[in-house]
Parts: structure tokens; sequence; C-alpha cells
């Protein structure tokens, strides 16, 4: 289940704001500069204007939800939230429907946490539908499955990185769509350019095997070292095997040991890499156990 991100509550208090267009927003404005004070503040005092400002009192769940500048308080948030929802508010009934579904500052239940987020989405709210349509993805009805996608293709296109990499696998499986690598390949390239480290693993592959895009093993490599620097362990698995190998860079078997052990730190063993490696001398394998220590104590 994904939150409602800076980026979407930004899009929460442009739209629908009670105060004039030509008023400046300086509730959200101090919250987009990380004055969070400010805006908590600044909310307050638009609501002794309208008591009924749906996205000031969203504004003060986000706040007390995540603890910025305050401490963190979910029933005060939900409480926050729950007014807002009662103003139609699609961003409040989205962070609720996760809020009922968690048990997280209102009692636990799935049934009342499944129908704010329907109601959010139904709003055009992209959180809502791409936590709906997980939901969704638990079922093996073919319906539910194909409305799994169109949702998960709602958030997408608010570049919601989890949702272009969850659509990304239904068109790489067909599940729900009709199986199309082409159309897998390109979900999983904009997840990746949105910063989603499973997005460039599974883009990577794809490029690696030419599935759905044309073979590019430099590229694949490319693609593996930014999830393996994000921690992702699959990555790191796959990124030691071509510098292994030499596939898509040059060989270099300190480099693989390093990334070798840093995936194995996670659970990730692999037996080809041990015998791929296992004629390396004592000093090159303290040089890939430094190396190893400082990426680790770089992140």
């Amino acid at each position: 289940m994904v939150r409602l991100s800076a980026a979407l509550l930004a899009l929460a208090l442009s739209s629908g704001v009670a105060l004039a267009a030509t008023e400046p927003d300086l509730a959200y404005g101090a919250y987009q500069r990380g004055l969070y004070v400010t805006a908590l503040r600044e909310a307050t005092l638009r609501l002794e204007k309208n008591p009924n400002d749906g996205s000031a009192l969203t504004l003060l769940g986000e706040i007390y939800n995540q603890g910025l500048g305050v401490p963190m308080d979910p029933k005060r948030a939900a409480s926050w939230y729950q007014l807002a929802a009662k103003q139609g508010d699609a961003h409040a009934l989205a962070s609720l429907g996760l809020m009922a579904l968690d048990g997280r500052g209102i009692d636990k239940n799935p049934a009342q946490g499944r129908a704010w987020l329907e109601e959010a989405a139904a709003k055009g709210e992209p959180t809502a539908s791409h936590n709906l349509a997980l939901l969704l993805l638990t079922s093996n009805a073919d319906s539910d499955l194909k409305r799994a996608a169109a949702l998960l293709r709602k958030a997408a296109d608010f570049e919601i990185a989890d949702a272009q990499h969850a659509l990304g696998v239904l068109y790489l499986r067909g599940r729900g769509v009709a199986k199309d690598p082409k159309e897998a390949a390109r979900y999983f390239e904009r997840a990746a350019r949105n910063g989603s480290s499973v997005g460039e693993v599974e883009y990577a592959i794809l490029l690696f095997n030419g599935d759905g895009v044309k073979a590019d093993e430099a590229q694949a490599a490319r693609y593996f070292r930014r999830a393996a620097a994000k921690g992702n362990a699959i990555a790191q698995n796959r990124l030691a095997r071509m510098l292994a190998a030499g596939r898509g860079v040059p060989q270099n078997k300190v480099d693989a040991a390093a990334w070798q052990l840093i995936a194995a730190g996670q659970g990730l063993n692999d037996a080809w890499l041990d015998n791929a490696l296992k004629d390396m001398s004592a000093e090159d394998r303290t040089r890939a156990e430094k190396l190893a220590a400082e990426r680790l104590g770089a992140r």
C-alpha cells in the first residue's frame, strides 16, 4: 500500500481550495518548503475562515499522520481526515482507507477501508486507485484482474512508480490484460525513470534478454547498477554475474565479488558466482570485502 505523496498532496491542495484564485496558498507553500509548523498554523487559520475547507483539513491530517513538525499522532490524523472526508475530499478518503485496512489511528475495518478506497478512486484519486488495485490482485477472478489493470493504468498516468511496475508485471504475465512484453517494458521503463528499483530490475532483465525491447546488455548493466546501489539484492546479484562474466561491462571479479558479498548479506546466495569467483587471490578477496564495506557504509 502507498500513502499520499507530497506531489499528490500538492494536487489535493491546488484543487478545490476555497480561497480566491489570486490568493496564495500559504499553507501548502509552507508545507512544500518543509516549514511544517507554519503550514499547520496557516491551515488552522484557513479553517477559522472556513471550517469546511477540505484541503486544509486534509493537510492537517497529513501533518499529524507523518509527524511533520509535530509528534506523529495517527488518531488525531484520522480525526482530521474524517472531517475532510465529510467534505468529499478524495485524498482524505484515500488516507482513511489505508488507515482502516491497517488499523492505524482507527479501528481495523477492511470492509470500511475498501469502501473509502472505492469512493476515493471513483473521484479519480490515484493512490486510492493503486491501493484498490492491489486488493483486487489477490483475487483470481478475471473481472477483478481486469478492473485492477484499469485502476493501475489510472494511477500510472499520475506517474506512481509502484503502479507502473505492477502494471508492467500484469502485461508480462498476461494477467487481466493480453500478454505483451513490449507494454511491460514500457511500464517498467517508466517506473525506473520514477526511481523504482524493482522497475529498474525488471527493465534490466528485459534489456538483457531482448524480451519486448531490443537487447542491450550494456544498458541492462546500467539499470542493474542503479538498483544495486539502492540496495536491491536481485540487482546486486545480476550485476555481480555480469561483472564476473564480462557481459555488458568489462570483466571485474573484484567488483563482482563485492556485489556478491552484499547480496549474500541479504540472503541471496549464488552457487554459480561462488564457482566463477573461486580462483580469486586472497589479496583480491580482501579488496572485494573492503569495497563491499565501503558501499554498505555509504548507504
